[in-house]
């Protein structure tokens, strides 16, 4: 998905984050640590795994052979996309599973969207809170997310 500044409203507390040269971040990835490096949420296949590495949303952008660091917010409100639901102030919120990676059946080639949230059943799973009730069916939710890297995660 294109670079798409999603940063809506609050305080967004920036760490800056090392990138692999061979990694790809945009703007408004969700991204967790992988030991010392940002990497986007693609990179997982496991939202629970997401959830423990959570780092936060990428800032700026990181391009195929850059090698530095990012600016990643840990906390703040932003967009992104979703299933189409009804959301309710405070539901759980986690990365999607990108429906292109799933080959067949088998959910062991699935990958996370970088950019697309869904409600999660549990917060091991997740990365935020809704943040504004959608009593109509929506494509785009506002998620108050937590870094669990710097902040604790979501409780």
């Amino acid at each position: 998905m294109p670079d798409r500044m999603r940063w809506r409203y609050g305080d967004s507390n920036p760490v800056m984050a090392e990138v692999d040269a061979d990694t790809v971040v945009e703007i408004g990835d969700l991204v967790w640590l992988d030991r010392d490096d940002a990497k986007p949420a693609s990179r997982l296949s496991l939202r629970v795994t997401l959830a423990q590495r959570f780092l936060g949303v990428a800032m700026q952008r990181s391009r195929a052979g850059e090698t530095g660091s990012i600016r990643v917010a840990t906390t703040g409100v932003f967009e992104f996309e979703c299933r189409e639901a009804l959301w309710e102030l405070g539901d759980l919120v986690g990365a999607a599973v990108d429906p292109d990676t799933i080959e067949g059946l088998d959910p062991r080639t699935a990958r996370l969207a970088n950019q697309v949230v869904d409600a999660v059943p549990m917060g091991l799973e997740a990365i935020g809170r809704v943040a504004k009730r959608y009593p109509l069916h929506t494509a785009t939710v506002l998620v108050d997310v937590c870094s669990t890297i710097m902040r604790g995660g979501v409780r």
